[in-house]
């Protein structure tokens, strides 16, 4: 009897965060770089005309050349050089030449002392010069960067309006602002094809199946009819999720504008209430203990995240002896949802696949009745919209490790 062939393992889990760039450890902002290359200038031509003034300085003073006059007779006597009281006129004319020598050196080393405490002292003044022409030079970057944080908040009416000369700066808040524009129309055609869209997708297929309802009431259908029915039911009722995700989808892209303290724990008890009956359906047991953490954010949309991911592992799971295993935490001042389950073995390069619109590992797009495959794209959207991200990893033994991080 042949051996069984061992179970698939897990791809190794990689050392490294994919997709996010090794940071230098030092990185100097603008305005520092700016006030270096000032500094740097100012003192590179302190150095320079430092070394020039000390180079005609003691071409002019000629150390170690002779004097231009000779002792021949008489007595000179001096309080810094030390003459002999005595000596032949050239002696005394050698150890004269030696002296004034030692004069001209000390000046020029005098000289020096003093223009490198003056030059350190206004390299000083002129980094902190530059800093301050730095700053002022870059205010209107400064406004630029407020007005894009504002932006970023969903706030698309904001606009930068920059006085001054027309520079370049003035040409890049003007390209700025005609950008702002341009996309608070776009994102305002978007809401408006969202709104109509909802009513007018939703209508028809809610019509529908109060006909196809209607007709499977009657207790005088033929069978194959009520078959069709049941099928054509089916098949409504997929449309009707296909169109509530790609409208929660495309609403899910934007930030949270109106925001209330959610809690996390909560949320989750509610989407493993609501996917129980689907769970015990497959023999798939629910497991995790779910501290309180209260976020700022949207119940619903929240509640949606946990939903999606709950159900996800509950339908990608094993036949028998499966698990869900689903928890909340606070963790580094953020928020933490994790939901892990059983399933099959998941390779590390179909991760990013996962959370692309209508993708599903190893399935073809249509004909799956595990959902429409928009669950992760929609958790995503609604992870990103309040300020979070989602991380999933490849669990050991087959199935992932989704985390949702929430700021508090």
């Amino acid at each position: 009897m042949a051996a069984a062939p061992a179970p698939p393992q897990a791809p190794p889990k990689p050392t490294w965060a994919p997709g996010e760039p090794v940071r230098p450890w030092f990185r100097p902002t603008i305005r520092i770089r700016l006030t270096l290359l000032y500094g740097g200038m100012f003192l590179i031509a302190g150095i320079l005309l430092l070394s020039i003034i000390y180079l005609l300085a003691a071409q002019a003073v000629q150390v170690g050349s002779q004097l231009p006059f000779k002792i021949v007779d008489g007595s000179v006597t001096s309080e810094v050089c030390n003459f002999p009281d005595k000596a032949p006129p050239a002696e005394f004319n050698e150890a004269m030449n030696a002296c004034v020598n030692e004069q001209r050196q000390h000046a020029l080393d005098e000289l020096l002392t003093r223009s490198l405490f003056a030059l350190v002292g206004l390299s000083v003044i002129a980094f902190a010069f530059g800093y301050a022409m730095a700053g002022r030079v870059l205010s209107p970057l400064g406004q630029i960067t407020r007005t894009a944080r504002r932006v970023v908040g969903s706030d698309l009416s904001r606009r930068i309006e920059l006085d001054g000369p027309d520079d370049e700066l003035k040409e890049l808040a003007d390209t700025f602002d005609e950008m702002l524009e341009r996309l608070e129309r776009a994102f305002t055609a978007q809401q408006r094809f969202v709104a109509n869209a909802s009513h007018e997708l939703r209508t028809p297929l809610a019509i529908n199946r109060t006909l196809l309802e209607v007709h499977l009431s009657d207790p005088g259908a033929p069978d194959e009819l009520r078959q069709l029915g049941k099928t054509l039911l089916a098949t409504n009722e997929r449309s009707e999720q296909l169109v509530e995700g790609l409208l929660l989808l495309a609403r899910s892209d934007n930030q949270i504008v109106e925001r209330k303290p959610v809690d996390l724990a909560e949320v989750a008890t509610r989407a493993v209430d609501q996917a129980r009956g689907e769970a015990e359906a497959k023999g798939v047991e629910f497991r995790g203990r779910r501290s309180p953490v209260v976020v700022q954010g949207n119940g619903v949309l929240l509640e949606r995240i946990a939903l999606n991911l709950v159900q996800n592992a509950v339908r990608y799971n094993v036949r028998e002896g499966g698990w869900v295993e689903v928890t909340t935490e606070l963790s580094h001042g953020q928020a933490v949802l994790v939901v892990s389950n059983t399933g099959p073995v998941v390779p590390a390069y179909e991760i990013d696949n996962l959370f692309e619109p209508f993708r599903r590992l190893r399935q073809e797009r249509t004909g799956s009745d595990k959902g429409v495959g928009l669950g992760l794209s929609i958790a995503r959207s609604v992870a990103r919209a309040h300020g979070g991200r989602i991380i999933a990893e490849p669990r050991e033994g087959g199935g992932l490790v989704m985390r949702v991080f929430l700021p508090v």
